[in-house]
This record gives C-alpha cells, structure tokens and sequence, in this order.
C-alpha cells in the first residue's frame, strides 16, 4: 500500500504485507520491526519503535517524513509529537489494507491462518482501534462446520430473543465441540463459537462485547437461558427434591467445590464442573500451568472457585438420590460421587490432581462390572515390606 499524508504534516509511506509470517515472529531479542525511517530521502533508522505498535511487527515498509529535523538523535525522535502522528495514520492504514484482503475470501484466509495472533495481540493491547479489529476475527463454531464465521454474520443468525454471543474456549475444536457445556444450547438451538487458540483467552478479557452483545462463556457461572413459566416452576420443584442429595455431595467433596447446585446447561451429561463468572477458565488455568516461569503464587489466587452442576433428569442422579435417601452413610455413595467428580473434572477440561486414585476408582468399578472378587494378594505384599526396608538399611552401611 502505496500512501503520502498531508495536512499539518508531510509523510510518504510504502507499506508491504508479506504473504508467510516469519518463524521468530514474537522473538522478543529480534528487530522490533521492519520499517525504515527516512527524513527528506536520508536514511535515519530502521527500528525505530515509536514508528509502529509491536502487534504489527510484520508490515513492512518504509517512511519518508518532510517534517522530522534531519540533525535529530535517537533520543529526543523518540519524543517527537511527529512520530506519534505518523503512528496512528501507519496503524489506520494497516488496517486498512487488511480490510482489502478481506474482500478476497482466499486471500484471506491465507492471511488470516498466518497473522490471526497479531490481529488477536491488536484486540489485547490497542483500545482504540479494538472494535475495527474484531470484524476482522474469524471463528469455526457449532453451526458453520469446517468453515468459520465471523462476529459479524453470527449475529445475523442470533435467535430472537438471544442477547449474548456465545463462545467457549479449549484445546482443540474436537475437544470443544463434543463438550457436555454445549448441550442445552445446541438443544435450544443457539450457536456456539469455539475460541481454541491460546491467545483467545486474553483476546476475550479485552473484548467484552461487540455491537452491543455481551461475549459470554458458556462454561462459566452467570449463564442465563430464557425458560418458560413451566421450565422454572420445574427447576424450583427439582430442587427442593434433590436439596438433600446436594448436601451429602458437597460435603463428600469438601473444600475441592464452593457449591454444588442443580445445573440448566446440561441435557446428556450427569454433571459438570463450572468456573466462576470473573476467574480463569478451565482452558486459560492449563495454559497457565504450561507456562515455564509462571509465579506459582500468582495462579494459587487466580484459580477459579468451582460450582459442581449436576443433572436431575439423568439416571446416574435419580440412582444417587434415592441411595441417599435410603442411607445418607452408604459408601458406594462416597465413592460414585468422587468418581463423578473427577469424570466432570476431564470432561470440562480440567486436569486431575490425583490420576492414581482416579485409575483405581476405574479399575475398582471394572472389577465390580466383571464380577470379579478382590484377591487377596494385593493384602500380601506389605508383608515383604520389612525385608525391602532391611535390605535399604545395609546399603546404608555400605554407605
């Protein structure tokens, strides 16, 4: 993109969008960026920082300002009310010219696969330019299948009556759209947008909202769905019938959930595990802990409180509340509701603390399922115990 400002101040600019992103893109020891600066045809610099925001690190180009003094250090362009001017109209013409690919779906998408973080970056770090750049966003959701929609066209097909937008975020589109948090909503009829790259996660903190509809995600608290007078009269009737079973599962699961409460999100699945309205996400907690220097201190306050939801309609529940009912002290119940609770952990994308308990729980009920009988050897082996411990004590010696 071929340009020259004029007005207050004079400028001519090239500006180049290459077609590959390079592979040190977000190096943090590289160039900061590839724009050379020039002042009446002499070259000054060709890193000047000041000249165009870090999210856009890959334009290249050049500038030839007629206004900057020729004699000027470093230190004092850096100040220059100048640059700043040359900066906005450098950003609002990059965006600009991603506008013009936009117009060619293939070019687009060619662009977008190869620059979609710098654009997400942009949402994140630039406020002013922030609602521009979230047309530009495209997403695969729970209605367009292989291809992806843009913020745009989902609001076209918004249901009446829908006021959010509805997203949920992952680690991979097969990992989202088979999620239990998706099925009231596919029941209802609502789409889904299915944010699985990392940056997403930020990208969302920032944009809150796009032509007046809140960005909602599905798999935290606060989801609001339009019921009829009948559906709440049935949900008040569920819960005075299910208060006790909600009792006897929190207190089984203790300080590992804040509450457990009857869910409206789910249709297929027994339970889920719901993170709070303004903590970390499931998602957004894994990204934080494959973070190599993360401050482990920090994600102790960040990490979200967790509402256990279950399902009154499904039979794994009805069976639960009635074995309550009978015996508040039964021990399968401890049991089923532990096992619940760590198959509602994975299946809402969490990561277990204690996979080996987990794997016995399993390997218990396969027992059960197979009629096979405990045998006796597992309660021999600690007697060899002592003998290992002997044996440890004489290397110790050597020692």
């Amino acid at each position: 993109k071929h340009f020259s400002g004029e007005g207050q101040l004079e400028f001519r600019a090239v500006l180049y969008l290459p077609k590959r992103a390079p592979f040190d893109m977000f190096e943090s020891k590289k160039k900061q960026n590839n724009i050379k600066l020039y002042v009446r045809r002499v070259f000054i610099m060709d890193d000047c920082k000041d000249l165009i925001p870090e999210w856009l690190n890959f334009i290249k180009g050049i500038v030839d300002s007629e206004d900057l003094p020729l004699n000027i250090s470093r230190e004092t362009l850096q100040q220059n009310k100048i640059l700043k001017v040359i900066r906005k109209n450098l950003v609002k013409k990059c965006i600009e010219l991603f506008f013009e690919v936009a117009e060619n779906k293939e070019d687009f998408k060619k662009f977008y696969e190869a620059f979609s973080k710098n654009i997400k970056l942009g949402i994140h770090e630039d406020s002013i330019n922030r609602t521009k750049l979230a047309e530009l966003l495209r997403y695969q959701s729970s209605k367009s299948g292989d291809d992806v929609t843009s913020l745009k066209d989902y609001i076209t097909r918004m249901k009446e009556g829908q006021q959010d937008i509805y997203y949920i975020t992952g680690e991979s589109t097969k990992a989202v759209e088979n999620s239990p948090f998706l099925e009231r909503l596919k029941k209802k009829g609502y789409e889904v947008l299915f944010l699985v790259d990392p940056i997403d996660e930020y990208c969302t903190q920032q944009l809150k909202e796009f032509e007046g509809k809140k960005l909602v995600c599905i798999t935290k608290e606060g989801l609001k769905l339009e019921e009829t007078e009948e559906e709440k009269k049935k949900a008040e009737d569920e819960k005075k019938e299910n208060e006790e079973l909600l009792k006897v599962v929190k207190d089984v699961l203790g300080d590992k959930v804040e509450k457990v409460v009857l869910s409206n999100r789910i249709v297929d699945s027994p339970c889920v595990l719901v993170t709070g309205e303004y903590g970390w996400s499931a998602n957004m907690e894994r990204i934080m802990k494959a973070q190599a220097l993360r401050d482990s201190n920090m994600s102790t306050y960040m990490l979200s409180k967790k509402t256990f939801e279950l399902n009154p309609s499904h039979s794994i529940i009805a069976a639960l509340r009635s074995r309550v009912a009978a015996d508040k002290g039964d021990k399968t119940v401890k049991d089923l509701v532990w096992l619940l609770f760590e198959t509602a952990l994975l299946s809402s994308g969490f990561s277990l603390e204690e996979p080996g308990s987990f794997a016995s729980r399993i390997h218990r009920m396969m027992k059960f399922g197979l009629e096979i009988e405990d045998t006796p050897t597992t309660e021999e082996a600690p007697t060899d115990m002592p003998e290992l411990e002997a044996d440890a004590s004489k290397m110790e010696e050597v020692d």
